[in-house]
């Protein structure tokens, strides 16, 4: 069983939501469903909360996390499993790591198939990245997976010029099923980043 397809497990990450390195992104995230009036999921209280030194940024919340409440890659989707998979194999460990979407609020009506987000909700979405890059102190690297994720990136070189970006295909089997190079190039390319988001801090 994917672990927050367990009932239990799900409601040990939403208490987790209260732990000192999730409360300010608790906060956020409700002040975007408050400002939005839409669906936004949390970040996982697994990963790295505000002490993360690696930002995963995706796409746009799929219908998993409409079942969850959280963008994870524990979440009970063929996406998550990828993505699982991926972390470990670069040997990028999750209290380094945030995953976040690019466009935060769920996109799609319950039911419906998931779809690729429009340039209005890109648009709307990354308007809303510097309020989280405000909470992440200890960042020291940003994955994109993905185009809407891309578009990110003037976004980022405004308000974090120095932060390195690596760029990567999306994990979702949609992508990763299209050639054996695809899961070699994400693999890569969270290997940069792991390089980055653990590499010792010089002495000043």
């Amino acid at each position: 069983m994917t672990i927050l397809a367990d009932p239990a497990a799900l409601a040990a990450r939403r208490a987790g939501l209260a732990a000192p390195h999730m409360r300010p992104l608790a906060a956020f995230a409700a002040s975007l469903r408050d400002a939005t009036g839409q669906d936004v999921p949390d970040a996982d209280p697994a990963d790295g909360g505000i002490h993360a030194r690696c930002l995963l940024l995706l796409e746009t919340p799929g219908p998993a996390v409409m079942r969850t409440g959280f963008v994870s890659c524990d979440n009970p989707a063929p996406t998550g499993g990828n993505l699982r998979r991926f972390l470990r194999d670069a040997g990028l460990p999750r209290d380094a790591l945030l995953i976040w979407n690019a466009v935060p609020f769920v996109i799609h009506a319950p039911g419906a198939k998931n779809r690729a987000p429009r340039a209005p909700e890109v648009r709307a979405g990354l308007a809303l990245l510097p309020g989280l890059l405000a909470l992440l102190p200890a960042l020291r690297v940003c994955v994109l997976a993905g185009r809407a994720a891309a578009a990110a990136t003037p976004v980022l070189r405004a308000e974090r010029p120095d932060l390195p970006l690596v760029e990567m295909p999306h994990p979702s089997p949609t992508f990763v099923c299209t050639s054996p190079e695809v899961p070699r190039r994400i693999v890569a390319a969270l290997r940069n980043a792991a390089a980055a988001a653990l590499r010792p801090e010089i002495a000043a």
